[in-house]
């Protein structure tokens, strides 16, 4: 499990990153790279990372379904995936 800091920093991360796109967006487009310059760092999308939805593991993360291999894993022994089989693993 990840720390509740953590899944805060990434949900605040996320929030700001949401709120300055088309500001973002707009700048680029512009080529303004001075008033670029000055946003929030955080508002930047490369500052984002990819965490599971339930654990908040940051590693193993499998876009697909947002959740990590673990998480799969666990979720398709017990059926809760429709469509996947367990097979040698």
């Amino acid at each position: 499990m990840a720390k509740e800091s953590m899944k805060a920093r990434e949900r605040k991360r996320a929030k700001l990153s949401a709120k300055y796109a088309e500001k973002r967006k707009a700048l680029k487009e512009a080529g303004d790279y001075a008033a670029l310059d000055k946003l929030p760092k955080n508002s930047s999308p490369v500052r984002l990372h990819n965490r599971c939805s339930i654990t908040g593991r940051p590693k193993g993360f499998m876009r697909i379904f947002g959740i990590s291999r673990i998480q799969f894993r666990e979720m398709a022994s017990k059926g809760l995936i429709p469509g996947v089989r367990k097979a040698s693993w």
